[in-house]
């Protein structure tokens, strides 16, 4: 049996900042992964990863993680590592963690 297709964001690092960065509706970058396009379909996905990949003046190595929508339809992480990755460097108490 196949395996369910899961809801996809696309995400990246900025390049000169580090940040961790997700794939937006209008085809910009945001911090939030709220704010982050979903997508449902792998032909999609791959067509808009696709069409980040061009803008690597802003970021390093986009890729494809999967998300779920939280109750009001925003994507949320499914994965440790995504999740992990939300809350900032981890290398010390400081930004997005200072705050949670």
């Amino acid at each position: 049996m196949a395996r369910k297709y899961l809801p996809k964001v696309i995400t990246s690092n900025h390049l000169l900042e580090g940040d961790v960065i997700y794939f937006s509706e209008n085809g910009k970058w945001v911090r939030n992964i709220a704010e982050a396009a979903v997508f449902h379909d792998p032909e999609t996905a791959d067509a808009k990863l696709a069409e980040a990949d061009k803008q690597r003046n802003i970021h390093v190595g986009a890729y494809l993680a999967d998300a779920k929508l939280d109750s009001e339809g925003r994507p949320e992480p499914v994965h440790f590592r995504e999740q992990f990755r939300t809350l900032g460097p981890s290398n010390y108490f400081h930004g997005k963690q200072a705050g949670a």
